[in-house]
């Protein structure tokens, strides 16, 4: 168990409950004991008004970065009571913390405990602080309304005809992140996560570098996000293309979740872009209007979370990319607890030869770039992400 006052973050330091038998019983009752220290002495509602209140005191910072909005700390450890405030207020974290504690009481019969008495107590220490996160939303009395964003991003404009190679266009993107407030973990598109805000910012940077050109794309191309969460990377290609000679694109935003495809849609509106949404389960892709022609170009951000949707991705791009396409994908790194190898899984993927084309060939990472972290973009558990080129070989 942590020292008092150091509680660790759910989503660092809970135990995985694939296979409860597994699990000695000392781990469970210190995740146990972490999981109160850090939840039930305080309310959570007050924890959030206390970390809003301590943003406003500090009006000489700016008013919006363009970050994640959900960055968390920096060390395992908590030090500090601003910190320990802005870890209690994390809703992502909260309810990981929710997900695994309801899993771990549906589960209890399958724990390696001394004996029925302590399988009790950790059916009541668990009930007992997931009581406290009902408790803490009836003392706010108020539904978690997420939260609308506004992003900004410098368009260079030095790859179009006629155009100065200082000169940039200011592409403004508003969105809304909607709230994590569900037990499915599939949900986390809710969220405009850091991989997004990078890419999208390169993009922007260095539009020729990905071939965002009338050269490359011709005037009319056709582009798909995959997982598109909150839309932000479709959204800001919407608002770019025409600043590049790209005036008649056609963007498919695409998303699994039905409550992500809601916030999708209603961002779209937000933004008035020109972007369909529509819902693509890689596993069983049907790929009917607006996804009945092959894409120019594929996009996706931070879109594996187990080993399996790596190859799901993988096949479901070998079904979409047209024979001259391009697919870029940027990956989150998290050197630490549950999600440390899905970056590996994704190169694992595209190493082999199948699936292949009508033409026989198949999808290969062409290129992968290291790309930094960003100082206030993305969350604590984050070290940097890799950016792959994919096409076909």
């Amino acid at each position: 168990m942590s020292p008092a006052g150091h509680s660790l973050s759910p989503t660092s330091s809970l135990p995985p409950l694939r296979s409860p038998t597994t699990l000695p019983g000392e781990q469970i009752f210190a995740a146990l004991d972490n999981l109160h220290e850090l939840y039930c002495p305080v309310s959570l509602s007050q924890a959030i008004k206390s970390q809003l209140e301590h943003g406003k005191a500090h009006g000489d910072l700016p008013a919006q970065q363009a970050d994640s909005g959900y960055v968390s700390e920096d060390e395992d450890d908590i030090d500090s009571k601003g910190a320990l405030d802005a870890l209690r207020a994390d809703a992502f974290e909260r309810n990981f913390a929710i997900r695994w504690l309801t899993t771990l009481i549906a589960r209890a019969e399958e724990l390696l405990l001394i004996d029925e008495d302590e399988r009790e107590h950790v059916v009541d220490k668990a009930s007992y602080v997931l009581a406290s996160f009902s408790k803490a939303v009836d003392e706010d009395e108020e539904e978690d309304p997420g939260l609308t964003r506004d992003f900004s991003f410098a368009l260079a404009l030095s790859g179009t005809p006629e155009s100065d190679a200082r000169e940039k266009v200011k592409i403004d993107v508003r969105l809304h992140d909607g709230p994590h407030a569900t037990t499915d973990h599939t949900d986390v598109g809710l969220q405009s996560w850091g991989a997004s805000i990078v890419f999208s910012d390169l993009l922007c940077a260095s539009p020729a570098r990905f071939g965002l050109t009338r050269c490359a794309l011709g005037a009319s191309p056709r582009i798909i996000e995959l997982g598109a969460g909150t839309g932000l990377v479709s959204l800001a290609l919407d608002k770019a293309l025409p600043h590049l000679g790209v005036p008649d694109a056609t963007l498919i935003a695409t998303d699994y979740h039905p409550a992500v495809l809601d916030n999708l849609r209603s961002n779209i509106a937000l933004t008035r872009a020109g972007v369909k949404a529509c819902a693509l389960d890689w596993s069983n892709p049907i790929l009917e209007a607006p996804l009945d022609a092959p894409a120019d170009v594929l996009v996706a951000t931070d879109v594996v979370y187990a080993l399996e949707h790596a190859v799901w991705l993988r096949d479901c791009a070998t079904r979409l990319l047209s024979p001259k396409g391009v697919f870029w994908l940027m990956m989150t790194i998290r050197p630490n607890g549950r999600f440390e190898a899905v970056v590996d899984s994704v190169e694992t993927a595209f190493q082999g030869t199948t699936p292949k084309a009508a033409d026989g060939r198949h999808l290969a990472i062409l290129a992968m770039e290291a790309v930094e972290k960003r100082q206030g973009v993305g969350r604590g558990d984050e070290s940097g992400y890799k950016l792959f080129r994919i096409g076909w070989t």
